[in-house]
Formats: structure tokens, sequence, C-alpha cells
């Protein structure tokens, strides 16, 4: 997968196979890191390239079967690095004043309050959905430059030098918190989730995203 971005360095991590009706092996994942099997399913995650998010994978074995090669602990560190370099990085300011770097960072959904499990009705996603003068818009972080937060009103600097203000507009009719999320310095490569950072979006100041 990497391959095709110019990474030369041999990478492995755990690789996620399934046997085919003719009994052959295929490569369902490379480049992943496999944090739960038991007799019924496979968890794993792996960097999604269209997103530039790590996500997660769960994979029912009632059909074909299926078989993981893991990889050592070093390995697994080495992925995670890689994801860090290709992921959207930010620095996230509080409403405290407190700034954290921040990789591979993205918008997901969760009940008010942090009550409960994400929304799995509202999908993650690497845009920004607000409103600019009545007219619904999407801003993908890969044009931003900064945006600043006072309640639910925002402002967005674009790279172009462009500025646009406007409202958060929530992607459901469904009670809900929007929050940042993604992986730090910190992040262990065996943790179940794909993120060790998370703040809802109402308690940030600003974001700077970092130039491409």
């Amino acid at each position: 997968m990497f391959a095709a971005l110019g990474i030369t360095i041999p990478l492995r991590a755990d690789t996620v196979y399934q046997t085919t009706a003719q009994g052959k092996q295929a490569v369902i994942q490379r480049d992943a890191v496999v944090v739960k099997e038991d007799s019924n399913y496979i968890f794993y995650k792996h960097f999604d390239l269209k997103e530039r998010r790590v996500i997660k994978v769960s994979l029912n074995k009632g059909s074909l079967p299926y078989r993981v090669t893991k990889s050592p602990e070093a390995e697994r560190q080495q992925i995670v690095d890689v994801w860090r370099r290709f992921g959207h990085k930010v620095t996230v300011t509080d409403q405290a004043g407190k700034a954290t770097q921040v990789f591979d960072a993205f918008l997901d959904f969760y009940p008010p309050g942090g009550r409960g499990s994400l929304l799995d009705s509202v999908p993650a996603r690497t845009t920004v959905p607000l409103m600019i003068d009545g007219v619904p818009d999407e801003v993908e972080f890969s044009k931003i430059a900064r945006m600043e937060f006072q309640g639910q009103q925002m402002k967005l600097t674009l790279r172009s030098g462009e500025v646009q203000s406007g409202k958060f507009l929530m992607p459901t009719n469904q009670p809900a918190e929007a929050r940042l999320l993604g992986i730090t310095d910190h992040y262990d490569p065996a943790s179940p989730d794909v993120f060790d950072f998370s703040l809802p979006l109402d308690r940030v100041k600003e974001i700077r995203f970092e130039t491409e």
C-alpha cells in the first residue's frame, strides 16, 4: 500500500489472508495491526489512504477461513510511525490554552456529553461540515490551514489564504457531539481504538494544520 507513496523501508506489520474457494491464500490486508482474534472474528487496524486516517475492520470467520501472520512489536511500532507521516497532522489548542500535537486527525460523532458509543449512523470524516450564509458546505481537511472556534461559530483560514466564517453543521438530526480524534506520540499499537486523543469541538479554541 505504501509503496505508491515512495516508502522504501521494508514494512510488514501484520498480514491478513483469506483462503479462497480454490484453496489459495489471498492477501486481504497488509501493513495492519491485529488487535483481537477469536473463534468468530478478526479485528484489525490499518491506514486508509483515501481518508488519511486509521480505521478498524472486523472480519467474520463464518464465511471463508482467514489466517493472520503477526509481526514483532517493533514492526508494529514502525507501521504506526508511518501512519503518523501520512495522516492529517494538527496542533489543537483547547479553551484552557493547552496545546496538543495530534496525528491522523479526524472528526467523529457521539451522543451528547460523550455518553455511550459513537454514532455508527454518522460516519467519521476528514471534512468540516458548516453553514456559510445559509448555504451548507463541506471543506476538506487538506484545504484548511487554521480553524478557530467561538461557540458554534467557526472561522476557517484556507491554505489558499481565503477566510470563511460560518456555523458548524451537525450532519445528523440526532442529538450528537462532534469530537476531534487522532493519535499522539504516546499511541499504543496494541490499542483496540484508532485514537488516543479525543476532544469535543465545543472545548476547542483553535486547530492548526501542518503544511503538507
